[in-house]
């Protein structure tokens, strides 16, 4: 069954991104070569006519309209579940391929039959390097992240030991955790470790998924031998509100079913106070400022209020 099988799937899960995801395609079929594929675009009940637009102008690609928003978790088990290739990629939709970045992807799982996962550089629209890889950082760190210590000193503790500002882009190595942007992912991972948790919803999915990775011992690479734009949190930011809500649901989830600080529920319950805290001073600093993006990054355009 094997030799059957196509080398990868690449599954899209897409939300009012239409423009953004007709670029996407069109970079895939531009762009991939060499290797056999396979795209899955799954569609969490559009209402810009995105699913029409695949449709019309993609007949190759595997469409999936939901009725009602299953959001990021369920659609990529979904694409999964679907895939008839040694590999998957869990690509966004706000993406755009600039080389044959997936036959190198493929050839380097082929190269590290060690890997269970693997991640390309991806790059802002400026063409600079975003920084997509991070660390499991601990309690005293996160709590200096939620006070925006990372924007009084750049260069302190928690820009080094979370948003891992000193990583070395340019060379292959093994990392904790990624934002799950373009997140190739092996057969076997998914089907002996299993797929995504979900009962993270859309916020933290990718770093609980990279955590259970880690405590059973998988391994997960980076690598440059491709490179992929990611435009940023083009979804989430139409529900911004919403987006923050759930961004801190989603910590508050990760400490509860992971232990990941500890099992102690006196601990369990402080780290819910905090969060919640945490919750209230961000969507204080949205409506305070200018910028409305829900996830900011070096490189990406602000969305700012309409005049």
């Amino acid at each position: 069954m094997t030799n059957t099988l196509l080398d990868i799937t690449i599954i899209i899960p897409n939300y009012n991104t239409r423009e953004l995801l007709k670029q996407c395609l069109t970079s895939i079929y531009d762009y991939t070569q060499g290797i056999t594929f396979e795209v899955i675009c799954i569609d969490d009940n559009s209402s810009d006519g995105s699913a029409d637009m695949v449709a019309a102008e993609f007949p190759k690609v595997i469409l999936v309209r939901n009725t009602s928003g299953q959001l990021y978790a369920k659609n990529n088990n979904l694409g999964m579940r679907m895939s008839r290739a040694r590999y998957a990629c869990l690509l966004n939709s706000d993406t755009r391929l600039i080389a044959n970045a997936f036959q190198s992807l493929v050839e380097f799982m082929d190269k590290h039959p060690d890997a269970a996962a693997c991640t390309p550089r991806l790059l802002n629209p400026d063409g600079t390097t975003q920084m997509c890889v991070r660390r499991f950082a601990r309690m005293g760190t996160l709590i200096l992240q939620g006070l925006n210590w990372h924007k009084l000193f750049p260069n302190g503790v928690v820009s080094t030991n979370y948003y891992a500002s000193n990583f070395d882009h340019s060379r292959e190595q093994l990392i904790e955790a990624l934002g799950s942007t373009a997140f190739v992912i092996r057969r076997t991972t998914w089907e002996q470790a299993g797929m995504l948790d979900e009962r993270f919803p859309l916020f933290q999915v990718d770093l609980a998924y990279c955590y259970m990775l880690k405590i059973k011992d998988y391994k997960i690479y980076y690598t440059p031998c491709a490179d992929i734009i990611h435009f940023g949190s083009q979804s989430v930011n139409q529900k911004a509100t919403a987006s923050i809500r759930m961004q801190h649901q989603g910590f508050i989830d990760f400490s509860d079913h992971y232990d990941y600080f500890s099992s102690n529920p006196l601990t369990k319950f402080l780290i819910r106070q905090a969060v919640r805290l945490r919750y209230w001073l961000k969507l204080a600093e949205f409506h305070l400022s200018k910028d409305k993006r829900v996830i900011k990054g070096p490189g990406r355009a602000p969305i700012t209020r309409s005049s």
